[in-house]
């Protein structure tokens, strides 16, 4: 089994930490929780040329301690760890 696929496993428990890189700065934000699932799916802005005529995003579906669900859409600035 990969390590990609033990961290996107339902139930396994993650670190997510995301980037969003600026001019001058890089804007860093993390979050834990356990993962609900893992797709990809399309958005719902139309983008040329793409498949179907959408923007396929890879998401990551996690429940948080106080039982929030949160959809995270993952980019190359996104590092996901396990936890524990």
């Amino acid at each position: 089994m990969s390590l990609e696929s033990t961290v996107f496993a339902p139930g396994t428990r993650v670190k997510v930490t995301q980037q969003l890189p600026a001019v001058r700065h890089v804007d860093t934000t993390s979050v834990e929780g356990t993962v609900i699932r893992f797709r990809q799916s399309k958005t719902g802005s139309w983008f040329a040329h793409a498949r179907h005529d959408r923007l396929w995003l890879d998401r990551l579906e996690l429940r948080m301690d106080d039982g929030e669900v949160t959809v995270l859409n993952l980019d190359r600035y996104t590092v996901i760890d396990p936890v524990g």
